[in-house]
């Protein structure tokens, strides 16, 4: 068994983190859209990219590979 009680190691964690950030900027963007009803190209393009890619990061966070030593 391992040493640490936490379920992901540092890396992981960290990759967490970043997808977080990523998914709050995608509702950031969605957010400054200027054009009514969020109709621009924030609110129907960039925006959602943003926002899917973070989600797709944060699966790639939990299931990657931990460093074993």
């Amino acid at each position: 068994m391992s040493k640490s009680s936490f379920p992901f190691s540092r890396k992981n964690y960290k990759l967490m983190l970043i997808g977080i950030a990523m998914i709050i900027l995608g509702f950031v963007l969605i957010s400054l859209d200027g054009q009514p009803h969020g109709n621009g190209i924030l609110g129907l393009t960039i925006g959602p990219i943003v926002t899917l890619a973070g989600f797709i990061f944060e699966f790639y966070a939990i299931f990657a590979k931990t460093d074993s030593n």
